[in-house]
């Protein structure tokens, strides 16, 4: 089992930066595949990034590429997304989630631990 915390999210305003943290207890978030999620209003939960093991790899939707970074800290248990050059389109609220599978996956699904999320408004 390993339970999950968002933090670093806010309002801003477009072209700002921000950096969401994800820290993990329970177990060592080493052993797992490691995303980012997000929930617009009325829609649909996607997937937005997603991170190896041992932060080597890295995927993400091809509307955050070049602003959005996923990265992580395994001897701090933290998944980070620093995002950059921020879009009122990019409101939502923010998940990190834990997955069992040995390569990199956007299905959320195959997802199997969640933390609470985190709100990231963005004006125009």
């Amino acid at each position: 089992q390993v339970q999950l915390v968002e933090s670093g999210g806010g309002l801003v305003q477009a072209g700002d930066s921000l950096r969401l943290s994800c820290a993990a207890s329970g177990r060592t978030l080493s052993s797992f595949i490691m995303g980012w999620f997000r929930q617009a209003p009325g829609k649909e939960r996607e997937f937005v990034a997603s991170i190896s093991r041992s932060g080597g790899s890295q995927h993400q939707i091809d509307s955050v590429k070049g602003r959005f970074t996923i990265s992580r800290d395994n001897a701090k248990n933290t998944v980070y997304l620093q995002m950059n050059g921020l879009k009122p389109e990019d409101t939502a609220v923010y998940y990190c989630a834990a997955s069992r599978r040995a390569t990199l996956t956007s299905t959320l699904g195959e997802y199997a631990y969640w933390g609470q999320g985190t709100q990231v408004t963005v004006s125009s």
